[in-house]
């Protein structure tokens, strides 16, 4: 029996003129990730694109679980390929699920006609098939509203198609549609979440890290090439920059009023972001900032970062509490790697009493004693180690 894996993608159905050209996209960061799991081909029918393996012998499970990660797609579906004839589907539909129909106490039957010369209209098919289905499989009960399977048969120009039901996709729009961003990364919960978020609205992630050896170790650095390996799975491969920012830490620590640290540490993370954002062709920075979580994340204190880059700042954590971003830091699988126990370098030199309500001229005034500022960016910038993640 033939077996192809059908795609459905969304609201790229919505990009009129240009959805051609999404689609294009699509399919090319399918074939990334079926890269390793065998050649298909790739034809694109209305709100649709059918997938064929080339070798019979490629596992579709493996294609399927890989494809549900992929951004753009909504959902997918193992589907059974017949001959147009009333006779064929219902042997095929019978054969094909009878695995899902066996476990299953309630069905339905839906049938979409794109092929108007087909003799049966779509009620007319899933009345039939339903009635078959039946007598096949005495234990199935009809539900139209809730049922545990959805029998979808699709009459197309040259075959039918059957399937059950759709397993969910990434959703979202294409990776690369809307640009390069690059993401600060650290070892926590929400920046990987954040990263992942802006990847499903299109976005291509650069990341940066910053790294404070001895203050942390490689342990953490590991962690953080951890975290971004379980976001390329679903953004593709992440070009990632670890910078060097002890001394600059260090400088702060030793010359700046300590209520100010974590301000100040962060409005040097944004200026050498978008140093190395820029390099890579970046149009915006992205961070895992959610209003209010902590000092350095209030309104008064996000200003005075957002004050020294020029660069769009993306927060889409910004409006969510830890429970929401927890949430999906499981269904990512990044949660149980971020809470391994390696600090990172926002938890080194932690002001007692950090200012919340700071005001940006206290800010720039407390920074100014930093006296060779540009020199250490410049220095940092240049000793980034660059790598990439997959």
């Amino acid at each position: 029996m033939k077996e192809i894996i059908l795609i459905k993608n969304g609201e790229l159905v919505l990009k009129g003129l240009n959805r051609n050209t999404f689609e294009d996209i699509l399919i090319k960061n399918m074939k990334k990730a079926l890269r390793e799991i065998g050649e298909f081909s790739y034809t694109k029918s209305q709100s649709t694109i059918v997938l064929e393996a080339v070798d019979g012998d490629t596992d579709l499970d493996d294609a399927v679980d890989a494809l549900s990660r992929v951004f753009g797609i909504v959902a997918l579906s193992r589907a059974a390929v017949a001959e147009k004839d009333m006779n064929a589907i219902k042997q095929t539909a019978r054969d094909y699920l009878d695995g899902e129909l066996s476990l299953a106490k309630t069905f339905k039957v839906e049938a979409k006609r794109s092929d108007k010369k087909f003799p049966l209209k779509s009620p007319e098919i899933a009345r039939d098939l339903g009635g078959y289905l039946l007598s096949k499989f005495n234990h199935l009960k009809v539900d139209v509203h809730n049922p545990d399977v959805t029998v979808t048969v699709e009459i197309r120009d040259n075959h039918a198609f059957i399937r059950g039901n759709n397993i969910k996709g990434a959703g979202g729009m294409p990776v690369s549609t809307s640009g390069r961003a690059a993401v600060l990364i650290s070892g926590g919960i929400d920046s990987p979440v954040a990263a992942y978020m802006m990847a499903k609205r299109g976005i291509e992630l650069v990341a940066v890290h910053f790294a404070s050896p001895p203050y942390t170790t490689e342990l953490a650095e590991e962690k953080v090439m951890q975290l971004l390996h379980k976001v390329a799975r679903y953004s593709g491969p992440i070009t990632t920059y670890v910078v060097p920012f002890t001394e600059l830490q260090e400088q702060i620590r030793d010359k700046c009023a300590e209520e100010y640290f974590t301000i100040i540490m962060r409005r040097y993370m944004m200026r050498i972001s978008e140093i190395l954002a820029r390099h890579q062709n970046c149009s915006a920075l992205i961070t895992g900032e959610s209003v209010g979580q902590v000092a350095s994340q209030t309104i008064y204190a996000l200003g005075c970062t957002d004050a020294v880059t020029s660069m769009p700042v993306f927060r889409p954590c910004i409006g969510m509490d830890k429970v929401e971003i927890i949430n999906i830091s499981r269904a990512i699988d990044t949660f149980e790697t971020s809470i391994q126990p390696y600090e990172d370098c926002c938890t080194v030199f932690t002001p007692k009493h950090p200012k919340t309500r700071a005001k940006l001229e206290d800010v720039a005034a407390a920074e100014a004693a930093i006296e060779n500022g540009d020199e250490l960016i410049k220095k940092a910038v240049e000793n980034a180690r660059r790598t990439v993640v997959k």
